[in-house]
């Protein structure tokens, strides 16, 4: 089952990011490998293993925010809720924003293909971590009635496809269909 897959490392190799790097160092130490589903788990800090407590990335929200604030796709700023001030980090960079939004819309529009293995897996990627984060609705939102109506049934289609299925298929996107069944668990 895609749930089971275990994540082997491949190369080691610095990515130049940060908290890309610590994961594949905290990949490289495990003794035995670990499946996708436990490493979202420990990377998101969403499990208390006591045993894996050394693996999980400390602060991840906190740390990518501000990762995106020094790429001037974020700010910083302080939201009142009445007892408390919250740190906030609103898009200063709507234009990066939008280059996505578009790209997820055309992507299940004009370049529909119809078949996810044909699809470009960055872009694949995206759609199933959007449909996780929940945002998928606010992305086709500006869409016309019957152009929403098309992109979100397209995207049904294609996260209702089984993990495992589609997973045996995929030609390197494999960990994809494996993020999307730990996400949809």
């Amino acid at each position: 089952s895609t749930l089971s897959f275990q994540v082997l490392l491949k190369s080691d190799a610095p990515t130049g990011d940060v908290l890309l790097d610590e994961t594949l160092r905290h990949i490289k130490a495990t003794e035995s490998a670990e499946t996708v589903q436990t490493w979202i788990e420990l990377l998101t800090g969403e499990t208390w293993n006591p045993f894996k407590l050394q693996y999980q990335l400390r602060n991840v929200r906190e740390r990518i925010a501000k990762a995106l604030v020094e790429k001037g796709i974020l700010t910083t700023g302080k939201q009142n809720f009445l007892l408390f001030d919250m740190t906030t980090h609103p898009v200063s960079n709507a234009t990066e924003k939008q280059r996505l939004v578009k790209k997820l819309q055309e992507s299940m529009l004009e370049r529909w293909v119809n078949d996810p293995h044909r699809m470009d897996r960055r872009t694949l990627a995206l759609l199933v971590l959007a449909h996780s984060s929940d945002v998928l609705e606010n992305v086709f939102a500006s869409l016309a009635d019957d152009k929403y109506d098309v992109a979100m049934n397209r995207t049904k289609d294609l996260l209702d496809m089984d993990p495992e299925v589609e997973a045996a298929k995929a030609r390197g996107a494999e960990m994809i269909w494996a993020v999307l069944a730990a996400f949809n668990k």
